[in-house]
């Protein structure tokens, strides 16, 4: 086996459509996403002979808490009957660690989308990895919702609840939805946006990410945005991408004027049509957090949301970070950006 840098895209995204656990995290324009965010990436992938077994998609991060390689979602790796994943991953590190040092990156850090059991985690212990204080982009467990029933029978697998708000809105003829193709709706996402950040004190994505975000998937017609309206004005909206048979409800916002109405409820149920009438044959509502173990939780009240359209949940291993190790010593830096983010997980009650 051998590791080189992948130029085509085809092949990179062939291997992709075979994967189940994924994400437009690991996809190809994801890459170029970040080199418009000025980051540099190596799209890496491990060949056995001429079949490709394992890919990652790694960029660097430049941050005032420290520099470091990033991998989210990844790396992506094939179960194989001749390679095992720990032999696969130990090719993967031995490159992305002389990267990191011709890189001057403190540390590595990766979110691989591995199930959450003792066997990947004993794996990552033993090439030195250890959980990361934070979270890479709020993935580490997801609730997704099988889309391939018929629409009749994924309203009665909803909870009653949720299935009477989305008749009760479809009644009501000052509330509507709207798909838009168009750049210009970034500008009344962001005051949405804006908001629940104020009310909800937390630190939302840039205008430039998601512009970014929404142009690099548009180009190929795998982003639409949808605007919940209550007589003709919105009052919800979410950004969401299809990729690979999967429709991702990636970025959300809604007002809390018009609560009682729960728009929201109706703007989901659109986008999982969408996604259904793309060919998708799941809907992945982004991140999960458990609502009775962590009632608390900024995350609890949106995920019970999510769950009322009925899905399952699915639990990844924690972000990890490989501070040191195989030949390279990371800086001090590192445990000064562990301690920050440490330090901000608290303050934000994650």
């Amino acid at each position: 086996m051998e590791v080189e840098e992948i130029q085509n895209k085809g092949i990179w995204e062939d291997f992709l459509s075979g994967c189940k656990d994924k994400t437009f995290l690991s996809s190809w324009h994801w890459g170029e996403f970040n080199k418009m965010m000025g980051n540099k990436i190596w799209r890496l992938g491990v060949f056995n002979g001429n079949k490709l077994v394992g890919l990652a998609l790694v960029s660097k991060i430049i941050a005032k808490r420290g520099t470091f390689l990033l991998i989210q979602h990844g790396p992506v790796i094939l179960k194989n009957e001749t390679y095992g994943t720990k032999q696969i991953l130990g090719l993967l590190l031995k490159e992305l660690k002389e990267i990191a040092e011709e890189e001057n990156c403190s540390f590595i850090r990766m979110n691989p989308l591995w199930e959450r059991n003792q066997e990947n985690q004993d794996i990552l212990k033993s090439f030195g990895f250890r959980e990361a204080p934070m979270h890479a982009n709020a993935y580490e467990a997801a609730w997704k919702l099988d889309i391939t029933p018929p629409e009749d029978e994924l309203l009665m697998n909803m909870r009653k609840t949720t299935r009477y708000l989305i008749r009760q809105t479809l009644k009501n003829q000052d509330i509507t939805v709207e798909k838009s193709k168009e750049l210009g709706g970034l500008e009344t996402y962001q005051r949405l946006n804006e908001e629940v950040a104020k009310r909800q004190r937390f630190v939302p994505f840039s205008s430039e990410f998601i512009k970014n975000e929404f142009e690099v998937f548009s180009k190929n017609n795998q982003v639409l945005w949808f605007f919940g309206k209550y007589k003709g004005e919105v009052v919800a909206a979410a950004l969401v991408v299809f990729w690979s048979g999967i429709g991702f409800y990636h970025q959300a916002a809604s007002t809390a004027k018009y609560t009682n109405f729960s728009i929201p409820y109706l703007l989901s149920w659109e986008a999982i049509k969408e996604a259904k009438q793309r060919g998708c044959v799941l809907f992945d509502f982004w991140g999960y957090v458990d609502p009775k173990e962590n009632p608390k939780h900024p995350w609890a009240g949106p995920t019970l949301f999510k769950m009322g359209f009925g899905g399952q949940p699915h639990l990844y291993l924690k972000t990890q970070d490989l501070p040191q190790g195989g030949g390279w010593v990371s800086s001090k830096k590192y445990w000064l950006t562990y301690l920050f983010e440490k330090l901000r997980k608290t303050k934000r009650g994650l």
